[in-house]
C-alpha cells in the first residue's frame, strides 16, 4: 500500500525520539556488542521501590476493573494527606488527578490549554516537544550559570511582557532536571509575584521534591496557589519509574481545566492501571520503614554527588552543586579550544565523541534547550547499585563518602576515564 506523503502531522513528523530514552536505548545497544558503557545519561531512580509498596502491589494483582477516570478515591484521598502533611498545602479529593505518569498529565494540560508555553533553559527534553505537537508558541527564559541555571523574576517578567497576549503556561521544575538545583522560599516567593501580575498557569514540576538533600522542599503553591498545579508522582522518591503514576494537584480556580484535562482522559487512556493504584496509596500513606528508605536514598545521592562534583571541579568543569534529584550540569568551556582542534565544536559532537572514545554517556545540554555551541550536558550520577547502597548505608549509617564510594565502581570509573580523556585533548 503506498500512503499519501501528507498523512503524518507536520506537528509529529518533524519529532525525534525523547533525548533520554534514546541515550537508554543506545548504551543497552552498545552493551550489548560487549562495550564497557558509563550509563550517566539515563536518569532513572537506582533504589529499588519500598519492598511493603512492592507487596501492596502482589496483594491487589488481581483488581481488573476501570477505575475513574480522575483516579481511584482512596488514593486521591491519600495523596491529599500526603500534601497536607508534606507541603501544608490543602488539596480536597476532588481537585486531584491521577494519570499515567505525570509527563502524560502535563501533555495532557497543554493539549486542552490554548495557551504558550514558558521554559527555563534549560529545560527537561519533553517539555518543547509536547508544546509542538500541540502547535503552541514556545518562549525560552534564559538561566545563567552564575545564577545555578534558575531563572531570574526580572527575566520571566521580560519574556511574559515580549510574547503573546494568549495564556501562558510556565512549567517550573526543581530540583530541577538537568541541573541538580532548586528554588528557597524567597526565590519561589518573588517568582509568584511576577506569575500572580501576568496571571501565569504554572505547573511546578516537583517529580524530585522528595529528594531535596537539605532543609526542606519548598512548593511555589506555598505563594501562588490559585495559579500553580503541583506535578509529582512515583517515579523518583519511590523508584517507581515503570508502574507509570503521576499526580495533579489543581486549585479551584483551575477546575474548568482539571474537567477538561477529565475528558480527554475519558477518550484517551480512560484510567491508570488498577492494580497500580491500589499499590500506590500505601506509597503515599507512607511508613516509618518508608520514611527510612526516602532518607537513606537521599543520603546516598547527597554522597555521590558530591564526590562526582569535587572531581569534575578538579578537572577544571564548571557547574552549580546539585541540591537534590539525580543530575549535575558540567559545563565544558575550559575545553573549548581543544576541543575545536578535535572537530567538536557542539554539546551534541561533545556526547557522541566522548561516548564513541570512552564510553562514557552524558545528554548534550542542546537536547535541554541550551545553544548548540555551548559545551554543556547533563550528567546523571546514578549509575550504581541502589539496594547494595542501601544495604551499606543501613548498616553503617556514619560512613564517610569515601567509603561509601568504594561501593559506586562504575561512578569511580567513569571519573578516571573521562579526566584521563580530558587531560589527554
Amino acid at each position: 500500500m503506498e500512503l499519501k506523503k501528507s498523512i503524518i502531522r507536520p506537528s509529529i513528523g518533524s519529532l525525534v525520539p525523547s533525548a533520554t530514552l534514546l541515550i537508554n536505548e543506545r548504551s543497552k545497544e552498545l552493551i550489548s556488542q560487549g562495550k564497557k558503557v558509563f550509563r550517566l545519561g539515563f536518569g532513572q531512580s537506582p533504589f529499588p521501590i519500598p519492598a511493603e509498596v512492592v507487596d501492596s502491589l502482589r496483594h491487589y494483582a488481581g483488581e481488573k476493573d476501570y477505575l475513574p477516570v480522575q483516579g481511584l478515591m482512596p488514593l486521591r484521598k491519600a495523596v491529599s494527606d500526603y500534601y497536607k502533611s508534606y507541603l501544608q498545602l490543602e488539596y480536597p479529593i476532588n481537585q486531584i488527578m491521577i494519570g499515567p505518569g505525570s509527563k502524560e498529565l502535563i501533555l495532557g494540560l497543554k493539549m486542552v490549554c490554548d495557551a504558550d508555553v514558558l521554559l527555563p533553559s534549560p529545560s527537561w527534553v519533553s517539555y518543547e516537544p509536547q508544546a509542538h505537537i500541540v502547535n503552541s508558541n514556545v518562549y525560552w527564559i534564559d538561566a545563567e550559570e552564575k545564577d545555578g541555571w534558575r531563572i531570574t523574576p526580572e527575566k520571566l517578567d521580560t519574556v511574559c511582557k515580549n510574547c503573546s497576549d494568549k495564556q501562558k503556561i510556565l512549567i517550573l521544575n526543581y530540583p530541577s532536571n538537568p541541573v541538580g538545583v532548586t528554588y528557597s522560599k524567597k526565590d519561589l516567593k518573588a517568582l509568584s509575584e511576577v506569575a500572580r501580575k501576568h496571571a501565569l498557569i504554572v505547573v511546578a514540576d516537583e517529580i524530585y521534591g522528595a529528594l531535596t538533600f537539605e532543609g526542606s522542599h519548598h512548593s511555589l503553591a506555598s505563594f501562588y496557589p490559585e495559579g500553580t498545579i503541583v506535578s509529582s508522582g512515583l517515579s523518583k522518591w519511590c523508584g517507581a519509574g515503570g508502574w507509570r503514576l503521576g499526580t495533579f494537584c489543581f486549585p479551584k480556580e483551575l477546575s474548568e481545566v482539571l474537567s477538561a484535562m477529565m475528558a480527554l482522559a475519558s477518550e484517551s487512556f480512560s484510567a491508570v492501571s488498577a492494580p497500580v493504584q491500589y499499590a500506590a496509596i500505601k506509597a503515599f500513606e507512607g511508613s516509618q520503614a518508608i520514611e527510612e528508605h526516602v532518607k537513606n536514598s537521599k543520603k546516598v545521592l547527597e554522597m555521590v554527588a558530591g564526590y562526582v562534583y569535587s572531581e569534575l571541579i578538579e578537572m577544571s568543569v564548571t557547574m552549580p552543586k546539585a541540591e537534590g534529584g539525580f543530575y549535575l550540569f558540567p559545563n565544558f568551556k575550559n575545553f573549548k579550544k581543544a576541543l575545536s582542534k578535535k572537530g567538536v565544536n557542539t554539546s551534541a559532537e561533545f556526547c557522541e565523541t566522548l561516548l564513541v572514545e570512552t564510553g562514557v554517556a552524558l545528554l548534550p545540554g542542546s537536547a535541554f534547550g541550551r545553544p548548540a555551541e555551548e559545551i554543556t550536558c547533563r550528567l546523571s550520577y546514578v549509575d550504581f547499585d541502589g539496594a547494595e547502597l542501601l544495604r551499606v548505608i543501613t548498616e553503617s549509617p556514619e560512613i564517610d563518602q569515601h567509603s561509601l564510594i568504594d561501593h559506586c565502581p562504575s561512578m569511580k570509573e567513569s571519573m578516571a576515564v573521562l579526566k584521563q580523556w580530558l587531560k589527554a585533548l
